[in-house]
């Protein structure tokens, strides 16, 4: 399966923030374990590019991507680490370049009705929303989608699994973000998740 059918058929992105690269193991084991096969893993701390290493050698079913990418170098150690797919909490044209360079799915963070048009012009149409609630949530989707119909939002922040299904729901989500599901037992969040996820189909 392509990256976007992956990401669509789970529905659910966990934003990971791993800082020490031997945590990287038991933390991704945990998500397979609540049934999601995928991992963002940030660019936050110093040892995200040795994460992403590890995550893909030791999990080569699962689909890792990197997320709070800034720059093309980032971009690039990502990519260059095994990443499959590159998240910005922006949108740079600098991160798209190496993205259509090396044929990676780029999800820009857009928020407003001119980085949404920007984004358009350079052929995407699959945008993260960040951070959700606070610019809005649904409300502010449904608008922006309105206006354009072509694109779906990957909403993050704000979205954990008491308002989940709510989002699911919504036609203009194509899937949602978050770090929710690494906090208490990771397993049974996810889990928890993953059902809810089934339940909205």
């Amino acid at each position: 399966m392509k990256v976007n059918e992956i990401i669509e058929k789970y529905k659910v992105i966990p934003v990971v923030v791993i800082n020490k690269a031997e945590e990287t193991a038991p933390t991704l084991k945990k998500l397979v374990e609540g049934g999601l096969p995928i991992a963002e893993i940030t660019f936050r701390t110093a040892c995200a590019k040795d994460a992403i290493s590890a995550a893909v050698k030791e999990f080569p079913d699962m689909l890792i991507g990197a997320g709070t990418v800034i720059n093309g170098e980032q971009c690039r150690f990502a990519i260059g680490a095994g990443a499959k797919f590159i998240v910005s909490p922006g949108f740079s044209k600098e991160v798209l370049s190496v993205c259509q360079e090396k044929n990676v799915p780029y999800f820009p963070g857009c928020i407003t009705p001119t980085e949404i048009m920007e984004a358009l012009s350079c052929g995407l149409d699959i945008l993260k929303f960040f951070p959700a609630q606070i610019y809005g949530g649904l409300k502010a989707i449904n608008a922006l989608g309105a206006a354009f119909p072509g694109v779906r939002f990957i909403p993050t922040g704000g979205v954990d699994n008491i308002n989940l299904a709510e989002y699911l729901a919504n036609p203009k989500v194509y899937a949602i973000g978050g770090s929710f599901m690494m906090k208490g037992d990771i397993a049974a969040v996810t889990a928890e998740a993953m059902k809810i996820v089934k339940g909205s189909r």
